[in-house]
């Protein structure tokens, strides 16, 4: 395994951090409640065996099971060989009393005395202002410091590099983050700038979504022809994965591993990973991959935010974003699962009335109010691409 510093702790980190939000289960919902215990257990406790440190869920993680689990997982000794993190689920915290409650029930669905790194869950400009910032959460975080509940505190990140700086900026006693991150992700959310701006003030920089949920994993033809023409021996997870860690900022990646075979995968990966370790023929072929996948763009929207606000709340970037996602990794399931679920009702593509305001804004002169009808129709209503 190799090592990694974390921002400024006197701690090296694992490259490889396990991340518990895709374990295996025993019904067709990888994201459900019914974890396959056995199978779990011995694929996170052979990562640690083989030198991962860093063990990553969350309050809502497989249904609120993952933190149930890993406290069985790590008994016998294995609590001592890892640093733990888990998230405060902000969105469910409406008092300042509830950061505690919720804290003290993780404390004891984990099975232990302590956090060792605690993030305030999914902030954006909204949950920063309207519960983290209105309520003194971070006044909570710091007595639970004090009390030894929570050894650092950090946040997860979604919302864009606006917002990630007025994070970053808005308390000086982080001591991590947790961002987005991949070959197509440089310029989404915080992105690479994002990435820079933290480690440049001492943060260390998690990576999740490195294969942006198995996409970049398990390429879509054309992709998977760029790179086996390309001659690399590399496979298209192996590449993704390397194209992060090559980076210095970096401090370690998590994967969310579902099989003893991507365990295996990765373990090799991160032993084989270092910074600054690719060449200009990878970059390259990095650079080709990431231009076939945007040619295979059905809209071609920046996200830039012009046609916002919509009068009817409809939110135009994120539905163009999963539209495009489902198309150009093939993975058209995926984006109507977070259709569905991440985008409340009144900003699906469903709310549009055609209005044509946003038409007047769009620098790309995208025809909007005649899209929105095809967005809903493929990711609501399960009808095939018009291409």
């Amino acid at each position: 395994m190799q090592y990694r510093d974390f921002g400024k702790l006197d701690w090296k980190t694992s490259a490889l951090g396990f991340g518990c939000m895709r374990l295996p289960t025993t019904d067709d919902n990888p994201f459900g409640g019914n974890i396959e215990e056995g199978m779990a257990t011995r694929m996170i406790r052979l990562a640690i065996d083989k030198g991962v440190n860093y063990i990553d869920t969350a309050y809502p993680y497989h249904e609120g099971k993952s933190e149930v689990l890993l406290g069985k997982v790590l008994k016998d000794g294995y609590r001592e060989k890892v640093r733990l993190a888990t998230k405060s689920p902000v969105w469910l915290i409406k008092e300042a009393d509830d950061f505690d409650k919720y804290l003290n029930e993780q404390l004891e669905r984990l099975q232990t005395d302590h956090i060792d790194f605690y993030l305030l869950h999914g902030l954006g400009k909204e949950r920063w202002e309207d519960t983290v910032i209105k309520l003194g959460l971070l006044d909570r975080a710091e007595s639970a410091i004090k009390d030894g509940r929570i050894r650092h505190l950090g946040f997860s990140f979604h919302d864009d590099i606006e917002a990630f700086r007025t994070i970053m900026d808005g308390y000086d006693k982080w001591t991590f983050c947790q961002i987005q991150y991949n070959y197509m992700d440089t310029e989404n959310q915080a992105g690479t700038e994002g990435l820079r701006y933290a480690a440049s003030k001492g943060l260390a920089v998690i990576i999740m979504e490195p294969l942006l949920g198995g996409k970049l994993a398990r390429p879509p033809r054309q992709i998977a022809d760029v790179l086996s023409e390309s001659g690399s021996a590399r496979t298209p997870a192996d590449l993704a994965l390397q194209w992060i860690w090559d980076q210095p900022e970096v401090s370690l990646l998590l994967s969310g591993m579902s099989t003893i075979d991507q365990v295996n995968e990765n373990l090799r990966s991160a032993e084989a990973s270092g910074t600054n370790l690719l060449g200009e023929d990878e970059l390259d072929l990095i650079g080709r991959i990431q231009e076939a996948f945007r040619q295979k763009m059905l809209v071609q929207c920046t996200k830039c935010g012009y046609c916002m606000p919509c009068p009817n709340g409809v939110k135009i970037p994120s539905n163009f974003e999963l539209y495009n996602e489902g198309y150009m990794y093939e993975a058209v399931e995926s984006s109507r699962f977070s259709y569905k679920r991440f985008l409340e009702e009144g900003g699906r593509a469903s709310a549009c009335t055609q209005c044509g305001e946003c038409m007047e804004k769009c620098p790309q002169k995208i025809p909007i109010k005649d899209m929105m009808p095809k967005v809903h129709s493929v990711l609501g209503e399960g009808k095939p691409y018009e291409e």
